[in-house]
């Protein structure tokens, strides 16, 4: 079993025979929530971008469908320079640095939603069904099963009576009957600030799109409106909300008539991504040794309460979620 020095070796090796010019050096670019890793490739022509992917772990085809799905729709995701699948090695174009959470601000937050609006919009429209695999009930209810196994038992050491677990089933169902009911376009499932770059005049640049799915409309909206990673007031999303279903409506997609019914569906589908976010960040915190998602748990669970106590047949869950949030208190439990 090769480790990792030697495997960085060969991301080295390969990364020079297939540049262009002499490799100046390799730099860690990012990394994700899962095995793969990113290096920046300095030459005197420039830079690119080294995606590592182990295949015993991940797996690259997802991500170069969609990355062609993406850029025949418009968008601006990275260029495939150079690829090796059977090592799991691909060489793309650099996006650069600059996320959208670098760059938000009071000042710069209505042109780059304004532009992450527009190139949802038109991933939307490209959209075609079986190009990309069903956000379907059971994927749906496996994300959400995640809370129960994950952040309530793992995290928090917390069973569940009979009544709460009922309670738990019943806002599950409803919950998966809202996601369900609505329009199905391609969803990045990841549409957040930390995956829309700064790139100029071809904004935003896109990442981490290889999870895509065909699925709830509302999905991605719900992703970077309510984001994890930062917050706005709620005055302020509706604004860009009502944006993007007035831009979505004169485009031709599928979004409700009404903005109040549009708004309840992105709500809905925002409730079943907090609860499927919860569960992974304790997963990723328990099982992957990677804890620097705690910190933004509260948020979530803030963002998840708020539109649970706003809809009718949440009010089991809610309880339960008051619950939790109260024993967490009394025995000062920290994030």
């Amino acid at each position: 079993m090769e480790n990792a020095f030697s495997r960085l070796d060969r991301v080295r090796q390969w990364t020079q025979s297939v540049l262009p010019s002499p490799l100046l050096d390799l730099t860690p670019a990012s990394a994700d929530a899962s095995f793969r890793r990113y290096f920046r490739a300095h030459t005197a022509q420039g830079t690119s971008i080294v995606m590592d992917a182990p295949p015993t772990h991940e797996d690259c085809r997802p991500w170069l469908h969609v990355t062609r799905l993406f850029r025949e729709a418009g968008v601006n995701t990275p260029a495939v320079l150079a690829e090796n699948l059977e090592e799991g090695f691909l060489l793309i174009s650099d996006l650069g640095s600059a996320t959208y959470l670098s760059a938000l601000n009071d000042a710069s937050a209505d042109a780059l939603y304004r532009d992450a609006n527009a190139a949802l919009i038109k991933i939307q429209l490209a959209s075609r069904p079986q190009e990309l695999p069903e956000y379907d009930a059971a994927l749906l209810l496996r994300e959400m099963r995640l809370f129960p196994d994950w952040y309530l038992a793992q995290h928090l050491k917390i069973t569940l009576s009979a009544e709460q677990t009922q309670g738990m089933e019943d806002a599950f169902q409803a919950i998966l009957a809202n996601n369900l009911a609505q329009p199905k376009v391609y969803v990045h499932r990841d549409w957040h600030s930390r995956n829309l770059m700064v790139t100029g005049a071809d904004n935003p640049g896109i990442v981490d799109f290889q999870d895509a799915v065909y699925g709830p409309i509302t999905y991605d909206l719900a992703s970077i409106y309510k984001d994890a990673y930062i917050r706005w007031d709620e005055e302020r999303v509706l604004d860009w909300c009502v944006r993007y279903w007035e831009a979505a409506r004169k485009a031709g997609l599928p979004v409700q008539d009404d903005f109040g019914a549009f708004y309840r569906d992105f709500e809905w589908m925002g409730i079943q991504r907090h609860i499927k976010v919860l569960g992974i960040f304790a997963r990723l915190c328990h099982r992957d040794g990677k804890d620097g998602y705690l910190k933004d748990m509260p948020l979530v669970m803030d963002y998840l309460r708020r539109a649970c106590g706003r809809y009718n047949g949440l009010g089991a869950f809610l309880r339960l979620l008051d619950e939790i949030e109260g024993k967490t208190a009394a025995a000062g439990y920290t994030f």
